[in-house]
């Protein structure tokens, strides 16, 4: 068997598309290895979201290529977001580069790695209309070990928010037919599963390009959750103004779907807000918060906010700060605003706000999240809840399972026994800033 290595950047969804192509190349007599020197093939499947994360993918592809020029014999490629995004240009900033495969022609894997093998160099970053979900079947998923199942449900971005890469990496909103879905969903709970994850872009966008209407999200939601067996489904990312009653309604509803939301707010100002051609204002976004915690008991709400857009003022971005007070919000993803090619915001050099700034106020964030989070987590001290053991380890001398409750509060608990995927009831007795104490019940 031939050796690869796949370092893998960035979202969810990222994720699921390296454990596909680890699944295609296991068609080509390739098994995975975590060495990257003991690879033949090796492949940074990348994030554009940040400049870092781009800037991190060409070092990375350099000590590589410094391995080939060295003698060693290896085939090289770049995948995902930065490969779509730079095409044809990465053959010129790094010519040891054996082939590009955008995230459009995912599929395109074994083909490209036949052409590769024989010498010639590829890029195949072309975009499409449509998902490959006909090439989808050909081939297994190799799936991380893990309790839990990422399955995408939709794949790219209409928004166009001002300082987003992603309508250009991942192409307009395209969903994918239900019953590959949920061939995809019982082949994963047949091989031991007990989590399923619904990814999208805008998940809760999930069948507006069907021309039956009336089949969105929580249609697929209701199909899902009449699987036999005990499992349960959580989907990411919502976007605000597409939650509709209907899905929060639904959520309540079905026995398997989390009490559990992921809601981007971006910016606490109205007029930041504006700015980055988001759909909502700030009341707006209080609303659907509000309508969330009001509809579904013990809910979590996340959400992800940038410090430091174009423009933002010290009182706009305190307007961020008391938000995440005001709407209680559980936990939020945070960063500095990193500006992408091609996005409109990148060209208002003359809005940019200085590093020092952006950094100071990156870190008043942070802060105010770890408030937050430790507030969220100490109402449930006391609480029994019920959750889904992820791991088991010893910490600190002491055997620790780690679990994960229903609205995704992360739980230790003391246990000398393995339980990792199964459910098991634990009372909170303490908490810390990102995580719960418990005890078996």
């Amino acid at each position: 068997m031939k050796k690869v290595y796949i370092d893998t950047m960035g979202c969810q969804m990222n994720k699921s598309d390296t454990e596909r192509m680890l699944g295609m190349l296991s068609c080509l007599d390739y098994e995975e290895t975590k060495e990257p020197k003991e690879a033949d093939l090796l492949i940074v499947n990348t994030c554009s979201i940040r400049q870092l994360s781009e800037d991190k993918a060409f070092s990375m592809l350099g000590l590589w290529g410094k391995w080939k020029s060295e003698g060693k014999k290896i085939k090289i490629g770049l995948c995902g977001c930065v490969a779509q995004q730079k095409a044809e240009k990465t053959f010129r900033r790094a010519p040891y580069v054996d082939f590009v495969l955008g995230t459009h022609k995912i599929y395109s894997l074994p083909e490209i790695i036949k052409k590769v093998e024989s010498g010639k160099r590829v890029c195949e970053c072309a975009e499409t209309n449509a998902t490959e979900d006909d090439k989808a079947a050909e081939f297994p998923i190799h799936r991380v070990k893990s309790v839990n199942a990422w399955i995408p449900i939709t794949e790219g971005c209409n928004n166009f928010c001002t300082y987003c890469i992603v309508p250009y990496t991942r192409g307009r909103e395209r969903s994918r037919q239900p019953e590959i879905i949920i061939k995809e969903v019982k082949d994963a709970l047949n091989q031991g599963f007990k989590e399923i994850t619904l990814l999208g872009q805008n998940v809760d966008s999930y069948g507006k390009d069907f021309k039956d209407k009336n089949y969105r999200l929580a249609q697929l939601l209701r199909d899902i959750n009449s699987i036999e067996g005990q499992f349960r489904i959580r989907f990411v990312t919502s976007y605000p103004t597409d939650i509709t009653d209907e899905l929060i309604e639904t959520a309540v509803e079905l026995d398997k779907v989390c009490e559990y939301f992921h809601i981007p707010m971006q910016s606490g100002s109205s007029v930041v807000l504006k700015a980055m051609n988001r759909r909502y204002d700030r009341e707006t976004y209080k609303k659907i918060v509000e309508k969330v915690r009001k509809m579904v008991p013990d809910v979590t709400i996340t959400s992800d906010f940038i410090a430091g857009f174009p423009g933002e003022t010290e009182e706009q971005f305190e307007e961020t700060l008391s938000a995440i007070d005001e709407f209680e919000l559980d936990y939020s993803n945070t960063a500095a605003y990193s500006p992408r090619e091609k996005t409109v915001a990148a060209k208002w050099v003359d809005k940019y706000i200085d590093e020092d700034v952006k950094t100071e106020r990156l870190a008043r964030l942070n802060e105010k999240v770890r408030e937050n989070c430790l507030k969220s987590n100490l109402k449930f001290v006391g609480r029994e809840m019920e959750i889904l053991v992820e791991n088991f380890e010893n910490h600190k001398g002491q055997n620790v399972i780690t679990g994960r409750a229903r609205n995704n509060k992360i739980v230790h608990v003391p246990c000398e026994k393995d339980l990792t995927g199964e459910f098991v009831n634990v009372k909170i007795t303490g908490a810390k800033t990102w995580y719960l104490q418990g005890e078996l019940l």
